[in-house]
């Protein structure tokens, strides 16, 4: 009940100018406006529970919560707490200046550019005047824990505020939106309560709107890890995921106390939805500072190889502008990002040494995705690197997964390298010509059967210290061949006496594939890493490898094959006879044909060809004179 004439105040002049900011560049959402009042009701709760807590004369007993009150008939809502409340003085003071918020010096900043310099705000604490995007007239009555009676404050946001005593109202704050025409759904229950779903659920006090408790969902991430069940978990997880019933893979429950504060829970789903052709998954974590919702799609809080993550983080240390929807100085945001990358690595790792079944089950899934963090984040590359997982000649099961920590440890002692191929498929590649020296060895060879792993291991280059080369390369450095001593039973390098010498006229064969073959490869050479088939290729040095090589052709019509290095084994019984051919001079130009079709052979075998219709003719003639010679 008013028992005085209201006193009218003015506005400081800025007022005019922030609450035009607030409704036309920062606030563009509307929503935002019910999200900022229900935040600040949480506040002077907050106060008030640490009032009381300190000073017992001021507990009531009473049940602290926020109360949304619609009224559709008169086009009004109401957001009431019974909090801390404020005098006539911190009406004057909170309400009708902004002064001691520090947003007198932003006004001075920002200059004629609004938006280039709207970072600048920080926590004014000025997220009131956000009412006025909805409502041409606010009222705040309010009742200080402190005094018996009350004040309505009353403004239209044009210039002027009136203050005015009232009796009989209860401790708190509330806040009376008389809404502006065609702004109408803010009186709506429906309206209302998919606001508060959306940005107040986890605000730590009990907000009902008319007798509905809205947010029943308990912010778990603020509870010790030790309390909350996997039940809860697997209940947030829906929440945030909006997938009924699905249960993720595994979570991180990460708490940080210096040197800044946060909170967060990560959740790993069952199946990387790109796999199934849902094209990018660009979703991001749910950022909160002190549990309410700044944005629900945060993608900055963790790089775009950890982007099929789903989770949340809570924050007080956040500098927020006043929109609460961009960063004002985001070098705690950078820490926490750096923290986040750095537990969920560090969980992989453990998953992958403790629990291999799990691991594998993820990699499946998220390892196309987890492997494109070797080119975006250097500082974390050898933590990724160990993630990585590969096909392998080692053991009984070619599709095993194995690391590439697993590969050094059974390396022997004098392997400088870890040696990989690159092709389509498993079977494919056991059938290169390269891979036989390493077979006949017994030297492990990993399988890459996507063209992609082949672009991060060259991205990778070493492993501790070992290089990663394809076998394919030049620089492919094998392991010393050893037998052992009778006499003395040690190993000693085998002699160099035990290679069979090239058959007579080999050289000549040599000369004559040179000549027919000089426009199409970089040399030809007798191989020393071939034991079965006649002749393979060798990539040179700063050569791709003909996978990336075959990936690249594809995507770019002016991309050239690097010409190769072919070479010969001189020890194979075709070309052991066309060593015997070479002394007759009437049989080189059917040698120089047979260089042309070896090499046709060894690029179909890695499934690149230059000249289908070449190589068709070439084949006929050659089919020609032997049926000729047989005739």
């Amino acid at each position: 009940m008013t028992t005085a004439t209201p006193q009218e105040y003015t506005f400081q002049a800025e007022i005019a100018q922030l609450l035009h900011l607030l409704s036309h560049s920062l606030y563009q959402n509307r929503e935002i406006a019910v999200r900022e009042l229900v935040s600040n009701a949480s506040d002077a709760l907050d106060k008030f529970r640490h009032i009381a807590l300190t000073d017992k004369q001021y507990d009531d007993g009473s049940d602290l919560g926020i109360f949304v009150e619609p009224n559709p008939d008169e086009k009004l809502l109401v957001i009431r707490d019974n909090g801390i409340g404020m005098t006539h003085d911190e009406l004057i003071r909170n309400l009708g200046t902004i002064a001691h918020s520090g947003s007198l010096e932003f006004l001075s900043r920002i200059g004629e550019d609004k938006k280039k310099d709207l970072s600048l705000i920080g926590q004014f604490g000025v997220g009131f005047y956000s009412s006025f995007m909805l409502a041409d007239r606010v009222e705040v009555v309010t009742r200080s824990y402190q005094e018996a009676s009350g004040w309505r404050w009353e403004s239209d946001g044009t210039g002027r505020f009136t203050i005015e005593p009232v009796e009989g109202i209860e401790r708190g704050t509330q806040i009376r939106l008389h809404l502006k025409e065609g702004l109408e759904e803010f009186s709506r229950e429906f309206r209302l309560k998919y606001i508060l779903n959306e940005y107040s659920t986890f605000v730590p006090w009990p907000i009902r709107l008319g007798t509905e408790l809205v947010n029943d969902q308990k912010p778990i991430w603020v509870e010790p890890k030790s309390q909350v069940t996997d039940e809860q978990y697997q209940k947030f997880y829906n929440y945030l995921t909006k997938r009924a019933e699905e249960a993720p893979l595994w979570h991180l429950h990460l708490t940080a106390d210096s040197p800044f504060q946060f909170h967060a829970i990560l959740y790993c789903p069952p199946a990387n939805l790109e796999l199934m052709g849902y094209g990018r998954d660009d979703h991001g974590l749910h950022l909160c500072a002190k549990r309410v919702l700044v944005q629900n799609n945060c993608r900055e809080l963790l790089p775009e190889y950890l982007r099929f993550m789903h989770g949340l983080v809570d924050s007080a240390d956040l500098p927020l502008n006043v929109s609460r929807e961009a960063l004002q100085d985001n070098t705690v945001f950078r820490r926490i990002r750096k923290v986040l990358v750095k537990k969920v690595l560090g969980h992989l790792e453990d998953l992958a040494q403790n629990d291999a079944t799990l691991y594998r089950t993820f990699y499946l899934q998220f390892g196309v995705t987890i492997r494109e963090g070797i080119a975006m984040d250097w500082e974390n590359k050898d933590a990724i690197a160990k993630l990585l997982r590969f096909k392998s000649s080692h053991g009984d099961d070619r599709l095993e997964l194995v690391s590439l920590a697993d590969y050094v440890g059974r390396m022997s002692e004098d392997q400088k390298q870890i040696y990989y191929v690159g092709g389509p498929t498993v079977e494919s590649l056991e059938r290169l010509p390269n891979l036989e020296v390493f077979r006949a060895r017994g030297i492990e060879v990993l399988y890459i059967t996507d063209p992609v792993d082949e672009f991060v291991l060259n991205h990778l280059r070493t492993f501790e210290n070992k290089e990663l080369v394809p076998i394919d390369s030049a620089l492919v450095e094998l392991p010393e061949t050893k037998k052992v001593d009778e006499a003395s039973g040690d190993d000693k390098p085998a002699d160099a006496e035990t290679k069979p010498e090239a058959p007579v006229g080999f050289s000549r064969v040599l000369e004559l594939f040179k000549e027919t073959l000089q426009d199409k490869v970089e040399d030809v050479r007798e191989s020393n890493r071939l034991t079965t088939s006649p002749c393979c290729l060798v990539s040179p040095e700063g050569v791709l490898s003909p996978q990336l090589q075959k990936v690249l052709s594809q995507n770019s019509d002016n991309f050239e094959l690097r010409k190769r290095i072919l070479e010969i084994n001189p020890q194979h019984p075709f070309l052991k006879r066309l060593s015997e051919l070479s002394s007759n001079p009437q049989q080189e130009d059917f040698i120089r044909l047979c260089g042309q079709q070896l090499l046709t052979n060894t690029m179909l075998l890695e499934g690149v060809l230059l000249d289908a219709h070449e190589a068709s003719d070439r084949m006929l003639d050659m089919m020609q004179q032997l049926a000729g010679q047989k005739a």
